[in-house]
């Protein structure tokens, strides 16, 4: 996408001035001071080779503080003093109407008692992705409900048109957001300021027929609608109310981008539209299968996060719902993570058949069987959650980035990178598929031809490896051995297809590429290197356990599980690699990554390391966000999470851990 201009110098120089003079990120600035359109951070003064703190004073919130709304077609970040920070409408992937997530002027959309920022409390109604927050204010006591709100489907979507059958419940297209007073009296105050664009078009307001309870904004092509039962008045380029509310009254806001801008009309429709969002989820979580255990409430809200990160409308899931939280703090390690990557398929799948979630699985399996493959019939490492190709990257130079991480990007250019790690997650996908119905649909089977067939084309060659290194490609482990997953498992599903012929060859290949890995892929000590040109580890071979690749009793296997947990950790956390050991293309440090730590957990309880395990389990879970979520990494010295957010792929994890330590015990006890 090509680059747009800059604001004018007399709007920027608007920019945040309370914040940057306070340096401070506890929050205290009044919300009446929230920066306008444009509104432009000031560049860090640390030096490039200075690594700075995850825990820097900053205007913006830790991303762990952050509430997660969906509604299978976007969702939006909530940040602890009641703004919505994030949002893309109509879609994950589309650009942000409110952005303060990524520059503090780029738009928000408050509803909270006035002047206080720090909330009492903040949790999920049980079972779902409804947030509830109770505000303390000198005078009272309030309770905001807030949702990207589902209930009954109303004809087919015109927003965002479904290309799989729909269900029965689907998207209203509305943030609905109620507030009641439990106690004395509040002053509510909102504050509605849309910057079209990634922040780059401010919002035109205008009130509907006069009425100071309904208005547009319109920028950048698009139009929403605010309805409220509070009094509006427009400022500028934002909207505003206040009222105050006393023990037992309501009120309600709720911005629609919903056909016709269709909203609910009173305190009443507010209320019933978040009460049958609540059945919704309680439905959905209430089709999954949890054994009554201690890691059963972690695993729902994971279960709740991976289903709010799929894009109903194809079935795709987006690997985090955010672009350009960066990985180091205030460094360039900053991707858009809003699409579908193929890798994440075939945990994607072990994760929703574990979990009984069949529907879900089936529709993930039609997304990646309807992809259109490239030249050689390869499926590429990431898709749009539409299905496209093309996710050129582009940079947005006039926003700040997330506590002055920059660049902010927009699409990512390692979709066309060859990474030969691809075809086992698909691969492996099909064969879990197939397992669970016991047939294999005629649509696969051309899908497994074709990425056996890449497979055994490309294992001997290197690839940039499965963490996209923008580097020199190499021999990377983790590639061979997700070629060896490929051909082992299609040799597998050529037996369920009745083709003995092809079963014997990729068998063949499957035991050629095993032996090239144990004779070139492993060091001296007897660990599995990270390429085949070095003895560094790399997080990625704890995949050789998790994939059946070799036993847990194998002397090979337990040397490079233990050499991670020892060697690849800070504070006994998992790093990817050492970044002062890897050509990744990129300077800085980075944190340790969740998914690493969750692969390490499993990992442990495969070779029997079963207390260690249940130890890391738990310090990964007393990590968690205060809203049980998980970001791409963790930096260890702080405990801040780093990264997208919330990070499907981390939550996958947490889901593959939980249930090896959870069957171990069961298997135990019927010993």
């Amino acid at each position: 996408m090509p680059d747009g201009h800059n604001l004018p110098e007399h709007e920027r120089a608007t920019s945040r001035q309370s914040l940057d003079t306070t340096g401070g990120d506890d929050m205290s600035t009044a919300k009446a001071e929230r920066p306008g359109a444009g509104a432009k951070a000031s560049p860090g003064s640390a030096s490039p080779d200075q690594r700075q703190s995850a825990a820097m004073p900053s205007p913006f919130p830790p991303i762990a503080e952050y509430g997660f709304l969906s509604d299978c077609h976007t969702g939006a970040l909530v940040a602890p003093d009641g703004a919505v920070d994030w949002l893309c409408v109509p879609r994950f992937d589309a650009p942000s109407v409110f952005g303060s997530l990524l520059d503090r002027g780029a738009g928000s959309f408050l509803l909270a008692p006035f002047s206080i920022n720090v909330p009492a409390s903040r949790h999920y109604e049980p079972g779902t992705n409804v947030l509830e927050t109770t505000w303390q204010t000198p005078t009272g006591w309030v309770v905001v409900r807030d949702a990207l709100t589902m209930g009954p489907r109303q004809g087919d979507d015109q927003v965002t048109p479904h290309t799989r059958p729909p269900a029965d419940d689907d998207a209203d297209h509305l943030l609905v957001r109620t507030a009641t007073c439990i106690d004395g009296q509040a002053e509510i105050d909102l504050v509605c300021e849309p910057v079209f664009d990634y922040g780059r078009s401010s919002a035109t307001w205008t009130l509907v027929d006069g009425s100071r309870h309904t208005a547009d904004a319109s920028g950048a092509g698009q139009t929403m609608r605010l309805q409220t039962d509070m009094e509006l008045g427009i400022e500028g380029n934002r909207i505003r109310a206040r009222h105050v509310l006393r023990k037992g009254e309501r009120l309600y806001c709720a911005l629609s981008w919903a056909p016709g801008l269709a909203l609910p009309g009173n305190v009443e429709e507010a209320s019933a539209c978040l009460d049958a969002t609540v059945r919704f989820w309680r439905g959905w979580l209430g089709s999954t299968r949890l054994p009554d255990h201690p890691l059963a409430e972690p695993v729902r809200r994971s279960a709740l996060t991976v289903k709010g990160l799929t894009y109903m409308p194809t079935g795709a899931t987006v690997a985090a719902l955010t672009t350009s939280l960066p990985e180091t703090p205030g460094g360039e390690r900053n991707w858009d993570y809003r699409y579908t990557w193929i890798r994440d398929a075939t945990f994607t799948l072990q994760a929703l058949h574990y979990l009984d979630l069949d529907w879900e699985a089936d529709e993930f399996m039609q997304f990646v069987a309807d992809l259109e493959p490239v030249q050689d019939g390869a499926l590429q490492i990431m898709y749009g959650i539409d299905g496209r190709r093309d996710l050129s990257e582009s940079t947005r130079d006039d926003l700040s980035g997330y506590a002055n991480a920059r660049p902010v990007r927009v699409g990512n250019g390692a979709f066309d990178q060859r990474q030969n790690d691809v075809f086992g997650a698909v691969l492996d996908s099909i064969l879990l598929q197939t397992r669970r119905s016991q047939r294999l649909p005629r649509r696969l089977w051309p899908i497994v031809q074709a990425q056996a067939e890449c497979a055994t084309r490309v294992w001997r060659e290197p690839d940039q490896g499965i963490w996209e290194a923008r580097g020199k490609p190499q021999h990377y482990v983790s590639s061979k051995l997700m070629c060896w997953v490929a051909l082992d498992r299609a040799a597998k599903l050529a037996g369920i297809q009745g083709d003995p012929d092809l079963r014997a060859a990729w068998r063949a290949t499957a035991e050629e590429i095993r032996a090239d890995i144990l004779t070139l892929g492993v060091s001296d000590r007897g660990v599995l290197r990270q390429h085949y040109e070095t003895d560094a580890l790399d997080a990625s071979t704890l995949l050789a356990a998790m994939f059946g690749f070799l036993p847990g009793d194998d002397e090979r296997m337990r040397n490079t599980v233990l050499a991670i947990a020892d060697e690849l950790t800070e504070h006994g956390f998992v790093l990817r690699y050492r970044t002062d050991e890897t050509d990744d293309g990129l300077a800085g440090k980075e944190g340790t990554f969740l998914i690493c730590s969750f692969w390490l957990v499993s990992g442990l309880a495969i070779i029997g390391e079963d207390q260690r395990a249940r130890d890391l389990m738990g310090r990964l879970l007393h990590e968690a966000s205060p809203l049980g979520l998980y970001a791409e990494e963790l930096d260890a010295d702080t405990g801040r999470h780093l990264g997208n957010f919330p990070q499907a792929f981390s939550h996958l994890a947490l889901i593959e851990a939980a249930g090896a330590l959870i069957v171990k015990e069961l298997v135990e006890e019927f010993r």
